[in-house]
């Protein structure tokens, strides 16, 4: 018999289905420090695992944005979840804080357990991406706060590290050095002015092939998860090798890079340093956007920005490289006049 919480259109079993769903996924991401199983009323883990001195923890909160309204409507929800871990662990690691674990929550109208089960495996990845654990998280089904295919995803991750490696940026000087490591594509920000560019400026739709993007289809595009740098950032930042580092996000150059720097110091980018991807191109072309503003919405191929001392340069460009990751040398810290952040061309 139906009872009167599944008459006002909230499904039970299928909630406990979804936990069954995915057991195997939060499996996957186990790591050093967690304590117990999932299903408890608080997730638990061991810092005492960790042989730190002065341990600090680094939070992190996000969520995707209206990225999720084209894995909606493109119907693919297996990498959102990765862009979700992604958003809140790279912001940990640019303080130089090894991500321990992570939390989710995921609000809907319908409790779909196939689709959640999806969302879900997404944000394995990216944990185990990540090197986190997943040790927890909360589905909602909300009939009537959501229409029955939609959704919402966000996140929280907590890292830790030495108090003495923390990244602050206080060490930042005059004539560090940035060195730019590539994104993915769009990562997860400015999806609003994407979906009103493609999808209503151009009418395309998610299997329109665009010249521009190598013939590749829009939603291949679009849903491309966002970039996890946690590999590539921690040992330089265990090594101390780092002075700075800014997770290009919201905001694009313009915001976030100041965000490392001293408030004397100003970041001077040289144009052209770096391949911009062709989605950028795509986006200020058809959207008749100013170049100028493309820097302070979209991460322009740029995923994190290092600032690194001269004498440290070769041995980042050296190590990363060993890791398999491009970096690029965008520009460098100046001493700060009006702007923040200041444009130039790369003199031939």
């Amino acid at each position: 018999m139906e009872n009167a919480y599944a008459k006002s259109g909230v499904d039970v079993k299928a909630g406990y289905e979804v936990v069954a769903r995915i057991q195997k996924h939060v499996a996957r991401t186990h790591q050093k420090g967690v304590m117990g199983t999932l299903g408890g009323f608080g997730g638990c883990f061991d810092l005492s695992q960790f042989a730190l001195k002065e341990p600090v923890l680094v939070s992190g909160t996000d969520g995707v944005g209206t990225k999720l309204m084209v894995a909606i409507q493109a119907d693919k929800h297996d990498t959102i979840g990765i862009d979700c871990v992604a958003m809140c662990v790279n912001d940990i690691v640019a303080q130089g804080a090894k991500p321990l674990y992570f939390l989710d929550y995921i609000a809907t109208g319908k409790n779909n357990p196939s689709r959640l089960e999806s969302v879900v495996s997404g944000v394995a990845q990216g944990c185990v991406e990540a090197g986190a654990a997943l040790i927890g998280g909360e589905t909602a089904e909300m009939p009537g706060m959501y229409g029955a295919d939609d959704y919402d995803l966000a996140g929280f991750a907590v890292g830790v590290a030495e108090k003495a490696e923390l990244i602050t940026g206080e060490n930042v000087r005059e004539g560090d050095l940035l060195i730019g490591l590539p994104s993915s594509g769009l990562h997860s920000n400015g999806f609003s002015l994407v979906r009103k560019i493609i999808f209503e400026k151009q009418a395309w739709e998610m299997e329109t092939k665009v010249p521009e993007l190598k013939n590749k289809k829009i939603r291949e595009v679009l849903l491309t998860p966002t970039k996890i740098y946690v590999e590539a950032i921690l040992p330089l930042a265990s090594q101390k090798r780092l002075n700075g580092v800014a997770h290009i996000t919201g905001g694009g150059f313009v915001e976030n890079i100041p965000r490392s720097l001293p408030a004397d110091c100003a970041a001077e980018i040289q144009l052209g340093s770096w391949p911009i991807l062709p989605i950028f191109s795509v986006l200020e072309k058809y959207g008749a956007i100013p170049t100028s503003e493309m820097y302070e919405i979209f991460n322009m191929g740029i995923g994190m920005v290092l600032v690194v001392a001269p004498e440290q340069v070769e041995q980042v460009e050296t190590q990363l490289s060993a890791q398999g990751e491009r970096s690029y040398r965008i520009g460098k810290v100046i001493k700060r006049q009006t702007e923040a952040v200041v444009f130039t061309e790369v003199s031939a």
